[in-house]
């Protein structure tokens, strides 16, 4: 089985906004999501959403605001295309 190499992770808010940020591995995003997310699922307060690799730029989110979330795995070619 491949493995990939990052995640993106797609938000899906209550308001209708859509959220991708990426993590380098399943573990990592699984650790955000059981430390942050699950434990303040109900709450109104903000919580920070990691974004890889842009420095200087955050994120917040509401946990309660949060109604699906999509993992996709991602994998980088080694391939080129003509």
């Amino acid at each position: 089985m491949q493995k990939a190499d990052e995640f993106a992770i797609h938000l899906f808010l209550a308001n209708g906004h859509r959220e991708e940020v990426r993590f380098m591995t399943i573990q990592d995003f699984q650790k955000w999501y059981s430390n942050e997310v699950v434990p303040k699922h109900d709450s109104q307060e903000f919580i920070s959403v990691p974004i890889k690799n842009i420095q200087g730029e955050y994120m917040v989110v509401r946990p309660s605001a949060i109604v699906a979330i999509r993992v996709e795995p991602i994998f980088f070619g080694s391939v080129e295309r003509m």
